[in-house]
C-alpha cells in the first residue's frame, strides 16, 4: 500500500468510527483508486458495503479483493455473506466451502453454508454444517437453533430433543423459541 493509500485507508477507517459511512467509503475508494491492487481496501469497501445492505456493490468489491488475495479466507467468507444476502445460495455454499477449505475452524462459514442448504432444502447436509458450526462455536444459540430446525425438518425428533437439551444450557431465550417452533417441549 503506497503512503498516499494508506492515509486514505485509515482516514476512511476514522469516518467508519465516527459513523460516517459515506465519507468512509469515499475515502476507500480514493485509497483504491491510488492501490488498486490492495485486496484490504477493496475487502473493507465490501465489508462496508455489506453492512449497509448493498450487497450487489459489496459482492463487486469482495469479488475484486478475491482476485487479488485468493487464499483470504474471511474474504471468500464474506463475499458468501452477500451472496446469500442476494438469494444466490448455491455461489453462496461455495464461497464458504472455499473459506473453510482454507480455514477450517471458520465457524461462521459452516453456519453459512448450513444455513445456504437449508434454503435449498437440502436439509441432511445442512445439519451437518451446522453440526460442525456448534462445535467449533458451542455458546452460539444461532447454529443450535438453526441445527435444531434442520433436525425438525428430517423428522428427528431425537436429534430436537438432543439439541434443545444442549441449548437449555445456556441460552433459554432460544431454548424457548425452538421448542415452540418445533412444537414440543423435551
Amino acid at each position: 500500500m503506497t503512503l498516499d493509500s494508506w492515509w486514505h485507508f485509515h482516514l476512511a477507517r476514522f469516518w467508519l468510527l465516527l459513523k460516517q459511512g459515506e465519507r468512509a467509503a469515499n475515502e476507500f475508494k480514493v485509497a483504491l483508486a491510488l492501490d488498486p491492487h490492495s485486496a484490504q481496501v477493496a475487502s473493507a469497501l465490501g465489508y462496508l458495503y455489506g453492512s449497509r445492505g448493498e450487497h450487489t456493490v459489496a459482492a463487486h468489491y469482495l469479488e475484486r479483493a478475491r482476485a487479488i488475495t485468493p487464499e483470504d479466507a474471511v474474504i471468500h467468507f464474506n463475499l458468501g455473506f452477500v451472496r446469500e444476502r442476494r438469494g444466490e445460495h448455491e455461489a453462496a455454499i461455495a464461497a464458504f466451502r472455499e473459506a473453510v477449505r482454507l480455514q477450517p475452524s471458520i465457524d461462521r462459514a459452516w453456519f453459512g453454508i448450513g444455513l445456504s442448504l437449508a434454503a435449498l432444502g437440502r436439509h441432511a447436509e445442512a445439519a451437518q454444517a451446522l453440526e460442525e458450526a456448534a462445535k467449533l462455536q458451542p455458546m452460539n444459540p444461532h447454529a443450535w437453533y438453526a441445527l435444531g430446525m434442520a433436525y425438525h425438518t428430517l423428522g428427528r425428533r431425537d436429534k430436537v430433543d438432543q439439541t434443545i437439551e444442549r441449548l437449555r444450557g445456556f441460552d433459554p431465550k432460544t431454548t424457548a423459541r425452538l421448542e415452540q417452533d418445533t412444537s414440543h417441549a423435551v
